[in-house]
Formats: C-alpha cells, structure tokens, sequence
C-alpha cells in the first residue's frame, strides 16, 4: 500500500519559467543570427482562439458571474416550478433533491424546459448513489444496489451498473451526479458513523480497495457523459455527528497524510470533474473553521491532491452544521476559502447568496478574482461535458 500511497497522495506541481533576455528588433535579431551563421528563427504561431468557457465568461457582468457559482436545490418532482423561487437570479446550477418517481421521459423534457429558460446552460445535479440515496427511482432508471454492496463486487461489474446509470442520467438530462462517495468508514463503526456507515454509502473500510472502486465509478460516470463528484473531502467516514441534522460535527483524526484520502486522490488521477468539500471540522488540518470555509482544506486538495477541477460545498442552506453563520456569510466565505460552486438545497437561498457575492466583490477587488477564476472553473466544466457550446 505504501507505493499507491505515495504515487497518489505526493502530488508534486513543478512550475518552470523559460526565462527570455531583452531583445531588439525583429530585423535587428534576423541580422545578428544572420552574420553569425545560424538561420534566422521562425515566427511564432499565433495563440489559440479563446475558449468557449473563456468566451463566455467575458461577456458575463458581475452579478451573472456570481450566479454561475451558485448551485441551488429545485423539487425533482417540479424542477420547473421550483426554478421560479430563484427571483430572477441566474444560477449556474440545479440539484434535484428529494425523490421523484417520474419516467425519465418526463423528467427530461421538464430538465429541457429549465434549458431552454436559462441564458447560459445549467448544471443538472442530483444524488444518485444507491441504495437509500437514490433521487431518481420511476421508470427509466435501475435500482441501484447500495455503495457497500457494490463495493463488494467484482470492478467489471460495478463498471457496467455505473455506465447503465451514466446512460440513463444524461438521457434525462442530468449533467452531474453527486456521487461517488469517497468517505472510508473504519470498520466496525458503522453504525456510529450517522451520515455515511449507517446507510452503508461508504464502498468499504480498506482505503485502498474505497480507492479503487471510486476510480471505476468516475471514469463509468464520466466516459457515459455524466461529470462525477467525488465527495465529502476530506472524509465523512469518522465523525459520530450528522452535519445535515446537527452541530458539532468533528474528525479529529485526519491529517494531510491519513491513508482515508487515497479514495480522493484515485478520483482526482480518474479525472473526477468535481470534488465536494464537507462541513464538519477537521483540527488537525484547520482548528478554526470547518472544511467548506478552510483555504487551508481546500488548500490540501488543490496543491496535495494537484485538483485543478471544480471544488464544491455540501449543502450551506438547510444544513444544521452550519445554520450559525448567515446565510450570505456562508456563500461568501466558502468562495473566499477556494469553493467554486456554492450549494443550497433552499432554493430562497438565490437572491440572498448571489447579493452577498456581488456585493463583496464590488467593494474587494481580490475576492472579485476570486468569483471570476471559480466562474472560469464551472464554465470549462460545462464546456468539458458538451453543455457549454459556442
């Protein structure tokens, strides 16, 4: 394990500047290697055209930047309906929560209808796991057997359940599945571990086998045309505590170098197109603020892990972990920590989050980067996944 562990966790980022001296004139340069008997040097190509992310970016204003960072919670049983409680603000993103026994024929021509209102394409999220967590269960999507019973099988196996799943989401016109669970739950401590052991969502106990069944999940995912979201970093699979239902949430265990981050990195070298970050504390890592507002945890993902895609929050709208901070602090202070994509299953959440971001980067020039890098981010992902043409 010590040889996975260290390809997957020492993440080395090299830099290298190829620095040029000063030079003169074109013809000053062509006259000079001309004379010392070398050939004159080519011109250079010319750069390439800019994205169609890069492009659409820039003719975004402020407050449609803010909105391509938001991602907000509509009933999947009414995700046109629930889009109305937005006030108008252009998110950049759906969740479908809940459950919904809709055939995916129904389903996607409501998903089509959210398209066609939106003047840039949304990210249609839900959480289809398996098991308990399953949003997607009418006609037209398998049951899915749970994450501790696919864990169990053989890789080709749970690699063609996820590449039957990946065909049927992008049919309804899902883009994003909020899945795999990366979270390793210690074995034996199942039934203490209340958001991820007691519904068995976890894929196992053993880092090394979590990571390789997440590893086939997001590239089954992915090669259907389904971005995948590994998640909930840096691991729910200790805590004794619910973040969506309490306070006090705690992992005091993990550390930048604990073997419970293997399945993370399998998802980040599998390419996953997003990582979710957890709201529950981690002291060894950052005693002062949970994951979702820590640069310092966001900060392991992005310069251990080398993840480069797009960092989302868990919810920040009904969650109880974080009910005691305002809801326009929550938006503002997990992109300041290095989240891309704020979610709030409270679609209400909209127009308050989208303000405060607005807002902030009115009056504050280095988090207004910051809004334009992670709009940057959500935009390429779209494009990745063919939702974002130009």
């Amino acid at each position: 394990m010590t040889g996975r562990r260290r390809a997957l966790l020492t993440v080395a980022v090299l830099l290298s500047a190829v620095g040029c001296g000063d030079r003169g004139p074109a013809r000053e340069q062509a006259a000079s290697s001309t004379a010392a008997g070398t050939p004159s040097t080519s011109p250079e190509p010319p750069p390439p055209p800019p994205s169609c992310a890069a492009r659409t970016l820039a003719g975004l204003d402020p407050a449609a930047r803010a909105g391509q960072l938001l991602m907000v919670g509509v009933p999947a049983d009414d995700p046109g309906g629930g889009l109305a409680g937005t006030a108008g603000v252009p998110v950049g993103g759906v969740f479908l929560h809940g459950r919904s026994r809709a055939d995916a024929a129904t389903l996607g021509a409501a998903v089509a209808g959210l398209q066609a209102s939106s003047a840039v394409p949304l990210q249609v999220a839900v959480d289809q796991e398996g098991g308990l967590v399953q949003t997607l269960q009418g006609p037209g999507f398998d049951e899915l057997p749970t994450a501790t019973e696919q864990g169990a099988r053989p890789p080709e196996e749970v690699r063609s359940t996820v590449t039957a799943l990946a065909r049927q989401l992008r049919a309804a016109g899902v883009t994003l599945d909020l899945a795999p669970v990366a979270d390793v739950v210690p074995a034996g401590t199942e039934a203490a571990n209340p958001p991820i052991g007691a519904s068995d969502r976890q894929y196992g106990s053993d880092p090394t086998r979590v990571a390789d069944v997440v590893g086939t999940v997001v590239q089954a995912l992915q090669d259907g045309g389904v971005a995948a979201t590994a998640k909930h970093f840096p691991g729910l699979g200790r805590v004794t505590v619910n973040t969506d239902t309490d306070l006090g949430a705690a992992d005091p265990r993990t550390t930048a170098d604990d073997p419970a981050l293997l399945p993370f990195a399998a998802a980040v070298d599998a390419g996953t197109a997003a990582v979710m970050v957890s709201s529950a504390t981690y002291p060894q890592l950052d005693p002062d603020a949970p994951a979702v507002f820590s640069p310092a945890v966001v900060g392991l993902l992005r310069d251990r892990l080398g993840f480069d895609g797009v960092v989302m929050s868990d919810d920040l709208g009904r969650a109880v972990a974080v009910s005691q901070v305002p809801v326009e602090r929550r938006a503002v202070d997990a992109v300041a920590a290095g989240v891309d994509v704020v979610l709030t299953v409270r679609t209400a959440d909209a127009q308050p989050m989208a303000q405060a971001l607005t807002d902030r980067a009115a009056a504050d020039p280095a988090f207004a980067a910051r809004v334009t890098e992670s709009a940057g981010r959500v935009l390429a992902l779209k494009e990745r996944f063919g939702l974002l043409t130009c």
